[in-house]
């Protein structure tokens, strides 16, 4: 990622404020719910709310940002709910994950640039074990429309980097989707996710 992506978040994440707020994304606790728990990455997991979740149900949590604040204030929210998480800045391509580590792989809201959210959703794929599960939501192209009504609900403003059902099936042709939908929901995640969105959901299982 480039240096002006890094400041952008280490500047949203700096305040004292959880830009995304504490709590975890309502379509990850309700997935997390159905599975029995073990190892599960999160890319991209910011200031932490979703990792720090997943390790108070006692999963085995690993994250990567590319944003130091968003490792600090994770870190903050962890000793708060008195767990640990392994939580690592950098690329993808700087992480030391091994094939098949994981059991589940935590994909919330993490719009990697379109040059390289394809290659990253492969890599990601040579993670996950066989029969291990996908939980994603992300904005949806169509999104923008939501965007153009109402900045507060968030969200990147480049087409590219949103995400189609099309684009999904096409990344990861090797699972067996349990759900895949382009919905509309109402958001409130804190400072940044606030009203009617367009966004993306599945929760699928590796073949």
């Amino acid at each position: 990622m480039n240096q002006i992506s890094k400041d952008r978040w280490n500047e949203r994440y700096s305040s004292e404020e959880f830009a995304y707020g504490e709590q975890p994304n309502n379509y990850l606790k309700e997935q997390l719910g159905k599975l029995e728990v073990g190892r599960i990455l999160f890319p991209a997991d910011g200031e932490g709310r979703n990792g720090v979740y997943a390790a108070t149900l006692g999963w085995t949590v690993s994250a990567f940002d590319i944003s130091i604040e968003g490792q600090k204030k994770a870190f903050q929210l962890a000793e708060k709910n008195k767990v640990e998480i392994d939580y690592q800045v950098g690329d993808l391509d700087s992480m030391n994950y091994k094939a098949d580590q994981f059991d589940a792989i935590g994909l919330i809201y993490a719009h990697f640039p379109a040059a390289i959210k394809s290659a990253y959703h492969k890599t990601l794929d040579s993670y996950l074990r066989k029969g291990g599960v996908i939980i994603f939501e992300a904005f949806s192209k169509s999104h923008l429309d939501y965007v153009s009504k109402n900045e507060k609900v968030g969200g990147p403003r480049d087409l590219a980097t949103l995400f189609s059902l099309a684009e999904i099936k096409s990344d990861f042709p090797n699972y067996d989707f349990e759900e895949l939908v382009e919905i509309e929901i109402e958001l409130q995640e804190g400072l940044y996710h606030n009203g009617k969105g367009s966004v993306i959901r599945f929760a699928a299982r590796k073949k």
